[in-house]
């Protein structure tokens, strides 16, 4: 598959206010800088879709973009933020779990994380809930060209087995780099095929 166009449909804070449109949803979160927005960007290959930033956070929308006409790609708030109000970080919590948990259209949800570093507690809480309430999900391991193949492999590895841990099965696994278009290919076709097989 090919995106061919991306526009930006609008933003919101709970599943009542999302685009009134009914197609199916391929989400994307992670933790804070993980580099959500520049793997979409990367993805529909236009870098001013989704807005890039250093400051964690920047996301605290559920934003939806329309992709080739007949799906949505969502942009979700990332998880974990440490430096948040415990208020803030619970308003997050609940505008995050409200579009995962009520989104009928929600197809599949892609866990973005850092390919350079073991995962985190957060992630694991995280990877577990969706576990628990039967959440579609994939994982993406991003930002791969910041380091040499061979380590990211490996890194990747040690996370795969951390989860085998708790779980009987992996779901999909990529590996990604929104600089390189590592990945790219992958993950599109992938949506692809679940898109054909709906």
């Amino acid at each position: 598959m090919k995106i061919k166009t991306a526009i930006f449909s609008g933003s919101s804070t709970k599943v009542e206010q999302k685009p009134a449109r009914k197609l199916p949803e391929f989400a994307f979160i992670g933790r804070s800088n993980v580099g959500k927005s520049s793997l979409i960007n990367a993805l529909t290959g236009n870098s001013k879709l989704a807005k890039t930033s250093q400051t964690p956070g920047k996301t605290q929308l559920v934003n939806h973009f329309l992709i080739n006409d007949n799906w949505y790609l969502v942009d979700l708030p990332g998880y974990g933020y440490a430096r948040l109000p415990d208020k803030e970080r619970a308003k997050l919590r609940h505008i995050i779990w409200d579009y995962i948990n009520r989104s009928e259209e929600l197809v599949m949800l892609f866990v973005l994380l850092d390919s350079r570093h073991d995962m985190q507690e957060v992630d694991l809480r995280f990877i577990a809930e969706l576990g628990e309430k039967g959440i579609p999900f994939g994982l993406i391991f991003t930002k791969a060209d910041k380091q040499g193949t061979n380590v990211t492999a490996a890194q990747v590895e040690k996370n795969k087995a951390r989860l085998l841990e708790e779980w009987e099965d992996l779901p999909p696994v990529f590996i990604s780099s929104a600089v390189s278009g590592q990945g790219k290919e992958e993950i599109v076709n992938y949506i692809g095929t679940v898109l054909q097989n709906l």
